[in-house]
Formats: C-alpha cells, sequence, structure tokens
C-alpha cells in the first residue's frame, strides 16, 4: 500500500481519552484524525529507531547484551 492509499479502520475509544486527544490537536491545529495519524507515526518511527539501536548493541558483542539485562 503506498503512502497516498489511506486504509479506513474502525476505532473505538473511551470518551475521556478522545476528550485528551480531541484537545491535543486542537493545541496542535489538527483534526482528531490527523492527531491519530500523527501520534501513531511518531510511534512506528520510534520503534524502529529502537530496533535499529537495539541491533547495532548486538553487534557490539556479548558485553553489550549483558548490560541490558538480556
Amino acid at each position: 500500500m503506498s503512502d497516498m492509499t489511506k486504509k479506513q479502520i474502525p476505532l473505538r475509544l473511551s470518551a475521556r481519552l478522545y476528550d485528551e486527544i480531541a484537545a491535543w490537536a486542537q493545541d496542535d491545529f489538527r483534526s482528531v484524525n490527523g492527531q491519530i495519524e500523527y501520534l501513531l507515526s511518531e510511534c512506528v518511527k520510534k520503534r524502529r529507531g529502537k530496533k535499529c539501536s537495539e541491533a547495532s548493541k548486538n553487534d557490539d558483542g556479548p558485553e553489550s547484551s549483558s548490560e541490558d539485562g538480556i
């Protein structure tokens, strides 16, 4: 799926979480949908970065993995 294609999904949120996201979206001049998409994108980027840094730690040798308690 390309970036130009949007996938529609049903999403259920508690009223409290929706209100928090709506207020945050308003502060950032985004729609609620845009805010949710932004937050999910940031989480995915962060997760990718974490995986990349974990892979580089494992390449350093066994000392680095024992420091992390793995």
